[in-house]
Parts: C-alpha cells; structure tokens; sequence
C-alpha cells in the first residue's frame, strides 16, 4: 500500500472512531439533527455512534476493512437525511451554522464516501 493510501486510511480510522465517540458526549446535539419523522431519536444516535466507532477501528484492521469500508459507505448514506434536516431548516439550527454551511456539508458526504471507497475497497493499481 502507498504511503499515501495508508496515512489517509489511519486518518480514515481516527476519524470514524472520533466522530462516532462524540454521539456519546454531546448526544444532544446528535439527537437535535435526527429527522422528526424518525423514531426514538437517543437510540438512532447511540446507534450510529457505536456504528461510527467500529467502522473505523473496521478499517484499520486489514481483514475487516472492506466489511468496514462497505458498512461506512452505509452508514453515510443513512445518516444524509440528518443534513438534509439541517438544510431544509437552517432557522433551527441557527446556533450551529448557516444554510450555506448546512447546504455545503451536504456535497462532503460524497468526499466521505469516496475517501472510504478508496481507502477501504478501490483495487490498488500495481
């Protein structure tokens, strides 16, 4: 694996593991952003809190990284409606940002995705 490749999966793994141990420390703020049509919003964020976190100790392990990799993509893509939420209604979340800043969050979840699939599950070229 490239030097590259390999600073950006353990970036990649740190990353995950952070971000899914911040749903247990500042839960509220997870929970806010869930989509009111979801149920039980404190068991979605512990949820994809624990999901976070093995995802990325997942994919610092080469003999789960692409079952991580794949559950990472997943989890991206389950977790888009929370953005959206916060786009579609920037006036309830004024004390984190900004529409623009919620509307441009929403093209990173492709850069997340993409950072995932090509550290995770992209053929190394030889």
């Amino acid at each position: 694996m490239k030097a590259l490749r390999r600073v950006a999966l353990s970036l990649l793994g740190l990353f995950f593991i952070a971000a899914g141990g911040n749903h247990f420390v500042h839960p509220a703020y997870y929970m806010r952003i869930v989509p009111p049509y979801l149920p039980v919003h404190s068991l979605l964020v512990q949820i994809s809190g624990i999901l976070e976190c093995l995802g990325g100790i997942g994919v610092l392990i080469p003999t789960t990284r692409k079952l991580a990799g794949t559950g990472l993509i997943a989890l991206l893509v389950a977790v888009f409606p929370a953005n959206l939420q916060m786009a579609q209604h920037p006036e309830q979340y004024g004390d984190i940002g900004s529409a623009p800043l919620f509307y441009i969050r929403l093209p990173l979840q492709l850069i997340l995705i993409s950072w995932v699939w090509w550290t995770c599950l992209a053929t190394e070229r030889r």
